[in-house]
């Protein structure tokens, strides 16, 4: 199973800026829809690459940061 490691990333930029950061701030400044950070926040999400990419570059992270694979389906 993937895991979307969102909230984590945005906490961090929060921390990192001092300030809170709204889904809707993340939808406008990288283009994606509101509606598909909302879905990678649940399980279940399906994301393409160049959303990945946005996100990666948006918050100045690689890829296993924003990313995990969790080994037989579940989470822990």
């Amino acid at each position: 199973m993937i895991r979307f490691k969102l909230r984590e990333r945005i906490a961090d930029k929060e921390f990192k800026e001092g300030r809170r950061i709204t889904l809707i701030e993340v939808a406008e400044v990288t283009g994606i829809g509101r509606i598909t950070l909302s879905r990678m926040l649940n399980r279940g999400a399906v994301v393409r690459t160049d959303t990945l990419d946005k996100l990666c570059e948006y918050f100045g992270c690689r890829i296993d940061e924003l990313v995990e694979f969790i080994p037989g389906g579940s989470e822990t």
